[in-house]
């Protein structure tokens, strides 16, 4: 076999090859990852684990000989499920963890079949650089239309309709897995790490285009256990800013669809604990005793006067800057086609107030 093929690409170079492979182990690759990158370890996260505690418990040599024979069984297994039917022309892209043994071993065996392939230079580590860099320049270019509203006006909705409409978009919430309030989390869905959510912003981010409007929901520093990076949390304080008006009682009626899976959950007599340090224990209970009853209604709306609405409105006074400008937008319509329309409403007042083209 020839000598391992030291040929390195760089991050911009990225969409000029036909494949992305993360060589990393699953563990690695699920806590953050080059987006649409397959992950093809060359060790498991077991392997890995084993490699590892070889080579500083026995030597280097020894476990250079298992972690070879383990990297080519699984670099075998890769080829053969998932690349044999590539033509000679496939161009894939290989990186692990620094751009080192493993994506060279992996690139060098890929290169001896005949393909054409790159191992990038400085590997993850290199691309994590990248998305550090581009979220302290990138959001810059953008003039947020941030909607603001108190819990249960549909914000997410609208966001959603705005998209379904072809507007450019940033669904924070979405990105973070999580609804924002304290009984925000969702269902069997663990967040991301604060690295996959980052990447996701910047990957979302750079498939706008600078001259139209991006909306966004007003978010504080934090989204469940999740921080925002700061430049995203300044454009949204320097955004042009739209209030959400919606009545109470159709609050609690959007409220009760939007979180059925939550009121009816075992989940929730715990979650209701954790608004014991700012409710009170007797209040707290009294709440759990309209659980037992299901009277979700009565809950919803006692939640949203007594603690949700209070915070909103300290929060809104922190997180808008002197720059925003509040402009009203009401709807006595929760439906989808409301939501819709509402979409429709803003997407159209924005593009007169900003003068950019809404589509």
């Amino acid at each position: 076999m020839t000598s391992v093929n030291h040929t390195f690409a760089d991050i911009e170079q990225l969409s000029t090859f036909d494949a992305v492979i993360d060589a990393r182990s699953p563990g690695e690759y699920a806590l953050d990852h080059i987006p649409g990158a397959i992950n093809c370890p060359v060790l498991n996260d077991e392997e890995r684990i084993r490699v590892g505690t070889m080579y500083k418990q026995v030597s280097p040599f020894e476990a250079r000989k298992v972690g070879a024979v383990l990297v080519a069984r699984n670099v075998a297994t890769h080829i053969d499920s998932l690349f044999a039917a590539h033509p000679k022309s496939w161009r894939p892209l290989v990186y692990c963890w620094r751009g080192g043994q493993r994506s060279g071993s992996f690139t060098h065996i890929l290169n001896e079949v005949g393909w054409t392939a790159r191992r990038l230079s400085g590997g993850y580590k290199s691309w994590r650089h990248h998305v550090l860099e581009e979220l302290v320049r990138m959001p810059a270019q953008f003039r947020f239309q941030v909607l603001a509203g108190p819990t249960g006006s549909g914000k997410t909705k609208v966001l959603e309709a705005l998209q379904a409409q072809g507007h450019q978009v940033l669904n924070l919430e979405a990105l973070a897995a999580h609804k924002g309030s304290v009984l925000g989390g969702l269902p069997d869905q663990a967040q991301p790490s604060q690295k996959m959510f980052e990447t996701q912003i910047l990957y979302t981010l750079s498939s706008f285009d600078p001259g139209r409007p991006v909306y966004v929901e007003a978010e504080s520093k934090r989204i469940g256990l999740l921080r925002l990076p700061d430049s995203i949390y300044q454009g949204i304080q320097q955004g042009q800013w739209w209030g959400l008006e919606v009545p109470v009682g159709l609050r609690v009626q959007f409220l009760l669809q939007d979180y059925a899976y939550f009121l009816h959950s075992d989940t929730l007599l715990d979650q209701l604990d954790r608004l014991v340090p700012t409710c009170g224990r007797a209040q707290v209970d009294q709440w759990k005793e309209w659980v037992a009853a299901s009277r979700y209604a009565e809950l919803v709306e006692d939640l949203l006067v007594k603690h949700y609405d209070r915070y909103y409105d300290r929060s809104m006074r922190q997180l808008q800057s002197g720059e925003a400008r509040d402009f009203l937008l009401s709807t006595d319509d929760v439906s989808d086609a409301g939501f819709m329309d509402l979409a429709s409403r803003l997407a159209l007042r924005s593009q007169l107030t900003t003068g950019a083209p809404a589509r």
